[in-house]
C-alpha cells in the first residue's frame, strides 16, 4: 500500500497558487516550488514550505503534482524530475497536449517513475473553494491510492481511462467551456439591450436549464463588469485553443461552433483585453452593439 506522507506542488501560477493551499487539508506536509521565487514566498508559511530545487523537493516528496503554463515548463521539469535520485509518483494536472503528455510519461517511465495524467477543469475562484473538476487517466489502481489528494482541491474527481483519456476529456470538455463563455456573453448583452436588469436576468437564468456553471460563475463577473477579480486572462483560451484545434485536425473532426465562438477571444484581444479575464469576451459584445451600462444604468 502506498504511503504518502509529503506532496510536492510545481507550479504557483494562477491556478497551482489557488491549488496548493487546499492540499493540506489531506493531512499531509506540502512542498511548494517555483521558478519565480516570489510566488513561492507568497504562499510559504508554517504549513506550507517552499523548497528551491526540484531534485531537494522530490527527495521530501511522496508524490510530485506539476501544475504547468507550457511545453517547455513540462520538459523542463521532467527532466529535472527524471534525473533526481528518488522516484515520487507524479500527478500531472497541465492542459498541454496529449502529445506533451505522452513523452513526459515516457521520459519518466525510463526512470522507473509513473506519472498519472490529471488535468482540472475550473478557474482560479473554483481552485480557491475546492470545486474543480479532475480528469484522471493512467493507473486505476494508483488513481484509488491517490484519490484523496485530488479530492483535498477538487469537488469531483473521475477516473476516465488509460493514460491520455483525461486530457482527451479536458479537450472535449474545453470547447463547451469556450463556447459557454462566448455565449454567456451574448445572451447577457441581449438582456441589457432589452432592457433587462442584468443582475436580476443571471440570478434567474442560473440553476435553470439554460444555464451552466460557466454563466453561472463567468456570467456573474459580466454582470459585475468586474474581469480583474478572477486573474485567468485569455493567455488560458488561447493556449488552450491550439492544443484543441491540433486535436481536432488529427482526428479529422470538424469544430466550426467552438472556432466561431474563438472569434470573440481574438477581437477581445485585439482590443487590449488581453491581461483581464477570458469573460471580457463580454466587453466586445457590449461594444458591437453600442451598448453604454451607463445609460442602462440611469434608465
Amino acid at each position: 500500500m502506498m504511503k504518502i506522507n509529503s506532496v510536492g506542488m510545481i507550479g504557483l501560477g494562477v491556478l497551482g497558487s489557488a491549488i496548493a493551499p487546499n492540499i493540506l487539508k489531506s493531512g499531509v506536509q506540502l512542498l511548494v516550488n517555483d521558478i519565480d521565487r516570489d510566488k513561492v514566498n507568497s504562499i510559504t508559511n508554517d504549513n506550507i514550505i517552499g523548497i528551491d530545487s526540484i531534485t531537494e523537493l522530490c527527495k521530501k516528496s511522496d508524490i510530485i503534482i506539476t501544475c504547468l503554463p507550457s511545453t517547455n515548463a513540462l520538459e523542463s521539469v521532467v527532466e529535472e524530475i527524471a534525473e533526481s535520485i528518488s522516484n515520487p509518483l507524479v500527478i500531472e494536472i497541465s492542459t498541454l497536449s496529449l502529445k506533451d503528455k505522452l513523452r513526459a510519461k515516457d521520459r519518466l517511465k525510463g526512470s522507473d517513475i509513473e506519472m498519472l495524467d490529471c488535468p482540472v477543469s475550473g478557474n482560479r475562484i473554483a481552485a480557491l473553494a475546492s470545486e474543480l473538476t479532475a480528469f484522471c487517466s493512467g493507473s486505476e489502481e494508483t488513481f484509488s491510492k491517490i484519490n484523496f489528494i485530488l479530492q483535498s482541491f477538487c469537488r469531483e474527481t473521475h477516473y476516465v481511462g488509460e493514460f491520455g483519456a483525461g486530457i482527451k476529456t479536458k479537450m472535449c470538455g474545453n470547447i463547451l467551456n469556450l463556447v459557454h463563455n462566448a455565449v454567456t456573453a451574448e445572451a447577457i448583452v441581449l438582456a441589457m439591450k432589452s432592457g433587462l436588469d442584468p443582475e436580476l436576468f443571471h440570478k434567474t437564468i442560473s440553476g435553470s436549464f439554460s444555464s451552466s456553471r460557466v454563466f453561472e460563475i463567468r456570467g456573474k463577473l459580466m454582470v459585475d463588469d468586474d474581469y480583474e477579480r478572477e486573474g485567468m486572462n485569455f493567455s488560458t483560451p488561447m493556449k488552450d485553443s491550439k492544443i484543441i484545434a491540433d486535436h481536432a485536425i488529427d482526428m479529422n473532426c470538424p469544430i466550426p461552433l467552438y472556432q466561431t465562438a474563438m472569434q470573440s477571444y481574438h477581437t477581445a484581444i485585439a482590443h487590449g483585453l488581453y491581461g483581464l479575464d477570458q469573460s471580457a469576451v463580454c466587453k466586445v459584445m457590449e461594444k458591437a452593439t453600442n451598448l453604454d451600462r451607463k445609460k442602462i444604468k440611469n434608465k
